[in-house]
């Protein structure tokens, strides 16, 4: 199991949604408010997973809306079309529709008419040309952007293991790690991100979205911590040997509840105010 496989599977993507609903900024979902229109939204998600965006969000806007799911993943598409939000606030209707595409090469087109952008655990996927492209495009459509999520590479287990930090740093320098499309921005993406929609005279605001996994998350913390060594590996080999034992330790203390573990990410919010 590497990080992508973890990040990209439905299992996956299902065990972390109540996690993530925790975490992001209901705050910022306030700021957004004056900027969307009151007759109906557009909302486009991009790199929707399984929907869990839009079931967290749709609740907590006004009015009817549609939302237009994107991903080129077509098993979550359908999952994310089975398990649409069930309504928006005071019960107004929500509809869902999907979309089979790369939003990496989406064509600007495609974000025409749109009230807002969303997109969550999305930015530290991408490399500096594709973080360039999303921007672009997202900024082009004239409206806010909510992207959640984004890892800025702080890791905190509780109590602390010497190797810890030994493994964080592996895995961050994995998160960086050079592809044939490029080299990903890992934890730098939300920091480019938000230079990069003041660049086009955005007004960024951003808000603090941590996991917080405790004796109730046993399972996802088990699930996380086995692909954040694997990961951590996989870019440094070396540490393999101490790896085994190290993960087993820290395994033994989430199964026995004694080990809390926080995940640091960043929301951002960007307007067309600026």
């Amino acid at each position: 199991m590497t990080s992508e496989h973890v990040r990209a599977g439905a299992d996956w993507l299902s065990l972390r949604e109540p996690a993530d609903a925790a975490a992001r900024s209901p705050e910022l979902v306030e700021v957004l408010r004056p900027d969307l229109p009151t007759d109906g939204l557009v909302v486009h998600d991009l790199g929707c997973g399984t929907g869990s965006m839009a079931r967290w969000l749709a609740g907590r806007l006004n009015g009817p809306q549609r939302w237009v799911l994107h991903d080129r993943d077509a098993e979550l598409l359908e999952q994310a079309a089975s398990t649409p939000p069930a309504g928006a606030v005071r019960g107004a209707a929500v509809t869902v529709e999907t979309r089979l595409d790369d939003i990496t090469r989406l064509d600007p087109g495609e974000l025409s008419g749109v009230s807002l952008v969303t997109a969550s655990a999305l930015l530290d996927m991408f490399t500096e040309e594709e973080l360039g492209r999303f921007v672009t495009i997202c900024a082009g459509a004239g409206c806010p952007v909510l992207v959640t999520l984004s890892v800025v590479g702080r890791v905190e287990l509780s109590p602390a293991d010497p190797f810890d930090r030994a493994v964080a740093d592996a895995f961050n320098a994995h998160q960086r790690r050079r592809t044939n499309d490029g080299r990903l921005l890992g934890p730098d993406a939300a920091e480019a991100a938000a230079a990069a929609f003041r660049e086009r005279g955005r007004e960024v605001v951003v808000r603090h979205s941590p996991w917080r996994l405790g004796p109730d998350q046993s399972g996802l913390a088990a699930v996380w911590l086995t692909g954040w060594v694997e990961a951590a590996c996989e870019q440094a080999p070396e540490l393999a040997e101490v790896a085994g034992p190290y993960a087993e330790r820290r395994l033994a203390h989430v199964d026995a509840g004694s080990v809390s573990v926080t995940v640091h990410h960043l929301d951002l919010l960007a307007l067309p105010r600026g």
